[in-house]
């Protein structure tokens, strides 16, 4: 983790980036609503659903140079000094870091820009952050094995999604429950599917990792 938040300390080029795609996005997205006059009463599917799938095309920009950066000599020190299930749990505790600054960025333009429709803010918050650590369990794994192939920025697009599918669906109507107001008790089920889907996915990746680290 260390390494990897010093390397992002001194080039800045890959979170800088995250961020004018997701400034440029969001604009396009103003711009668009403000040609067909949005309404925030009728539209609210539509920003909610912009905003996750902005947020998930962030998160595979941002996730797929977990593995790919790492040349092999790296890699081979890497092995030398650090078990795999550290390195798989260090990429996804510092992914889960990235993804969710990046959410909370995400949010605040995109609030700012189109407006804010959320009633239930912290619920909201809650959903981005289940969000942030479910892409970055998800897609951390999914990236160490596209690693291993030669196009892997093409095999990790589709690799995740039929992963990320159903993690979408969730967040999406959780998230529309915390625009709406509802009782919070009408996304428990959703809350308890996203904390099973991630506790799943990073125990997948814990007993797994060690045998695609030694391919």
């Amino acid at each position: 983790m260390q390494k990897d938040f010093v390397l992002e300390w001194r080039q800045k080029y890959a979170f800088n980036g995250m961020l004018l795609y997701v400034s440029s996005t969001v604009f396009v997205c103003f711009l668009s609503f403000g040609l067909r006059q949005f309404n925030p009463r009728t539209d609210v599917p539509v920003w909610n659903a912009l905003f996750w799938i902005i947020l998930l095309f962030t998160s595979v920009n941002a996730i797929a140079k977990s593995f790919m950066q790492e040349n092999r000599g790296r890699l081979l020190y890497f092995y030398s000094i650090a078990s795999p299930q550290g390195i798989i749990l260090a990429k996804i505790l510092y992914n889960a870091c990235l993804m969710l600054v990046l959410a909370l960025i995400c949010f605040v333009v995109y609030a700012l820009v189109l407006g804010n429709l959320v009633q239930d803010i912290p619920m909201f918050l809650l959903s981005i952050l289940l969000g942030a650590i479910g892409f970055a369990t998800s897609l951390t794994m999914i990236a160490g094995i596209a690693s291993k192939a030669a196009n892997s920025s093409t095999l990790m697009a589709v690799l995740s999604f039929p992963v990320i599918t159903p993690m979408l669906l969730m967040l999406i109507k959780m998230s529309k429950n915390a625009i709406d107001g509802l009782d919070r008790s009408a996304s428990f089920d959703e809350l308890l599917t996203l904390l099973a889907i991630n506790m799943i996915v990073v125990t997948v990746s814990y007993i797994l990792f060690p045998y695609l680290w030694r391919t």
